[in-house]
């Protein structure tokens, strides 16, 4: 399981020109299967997503092809979690 905090940086005056091919990124995410959830980092402070069932090397590849990433709108920090124990719901994060 990997959370992915995508903090603005400094090109973040361009984020509304991407804003779309960005929500598409996101999407592809879902549709994929990869992202379990996305959300905004308060107060303000860019994004984060939480992914699994991928590997990290495709999940830096993933990450890379954000356009927010590309044009370094924000800057990503990938971090690994393996999870040890969980809550019933979340059962299916141990595999």
């Amino acid at each position: 399981m990997f959370v992915v905090t995508l903090k603005f940086a400094e090109n973040r005056a361009a984020a509304a020109g991407l804003m779309q091919a960005h929500n598409d990124w996101i999407r592809r995410g879902f549709e994929d299967g990869v992202f379990l959830t996305v959300g905004s980092l308060q107060p303000g402070l860019g994004g984060a997503v939480i992914a699994h069932g991928v590997a990290r090397d495709a999940l830096e590849a993933r990450i890379a092809e954000d356009p927010f990433v590309a044009e370094k709108v924000v800057s990503a920090d990938i971090l690994e979690i393996s999870p040890a124990r969980t809550d019933a719901r979340l059962a299916f994060l141990m595999n």
